[in-house]
């Protein structure tokens, strides 16, 4: 028994000192070297925090871009989703009425038009991208409740559309947050 107790409170205590002290300090170390030094990227505008670059927001008004659903209402401190799955009844009305809002608030879009992003949340809750696609359904709402024309619109997605890392991982996307501070600085 004491050949056994020994080299496992050994062992127990290397891990304690490797991921409690070596571990984080290295992290700790790494993150420093990143922008804003590890505590993310903030957006400023106007000499204020505007947001999160890496985290979802919620833009309900129909002059601005809509986020992604969130299962917990945007507050990252209890990031998560529903765990609900396609066969949980409760959660098909959920998505059915997200697409009804999204067809009334957008009309002269067709259900099979709708991204699935638009009305299903990330499995964080958080994701602060839609797809090129989600932004595009949303054109026509915005032109008009900004008496803009929905060329110009759709310029200001192409100039904000962010490609897959390495140009292979991942799909085009464009952050809401950027979007929508650009949609407000449109002329």
């Amino acid at each position: 028994m004491k050949q056994n107790i020994i080299p496992a409170i050994r062992l127990t205590a290397v891990c304690i000192v490797f991921f409690m002290g070596i571990y984080t300090l290295a992290i700790y170390g790494i993150a420093q070297l990143a922008p804003e030094k590890g505590k993310g990227e903030t957006v400023i505008v106007n000499n204020k925090v505007a947001g999160w670059k890496l985290l979802g927001q919620k833009f309900t008004d129909d002059k601005y871009f809509w986020s992604r659903p969130s299962a917990v209402d945007y507050n990252a401190a209890g990031a998560g989703g529903s765990n609900k799955g396609p066969s949980n009844t409760d959660y098909l009305q959920q998505v059915r009425d997200r697409i009804d809002t999204v067809l009334v608030h957008n009309p002269g879009i067709k259900r099979a038009d709708i991204p699935s992003e638009l009305v299903t949340a990330s499995g964080a809750g958080l994701d602060p991208h839609i797809s090129v696609q989600g932004a595009y359904v949303q054109v026509n709402r915005i032109a008009k409740m900004r008496d803009k024309h929905p060329d110009k619109i759709r310029m200001l997605i192409d100039k904000n559309i962010e490609q897959p890392l390495a140009g292979m991982f991942g799909t085009q996307r464009v952050n809401v947050l950027r979007l929508n501070i650009d949609l407000d600085n449109l002329k």
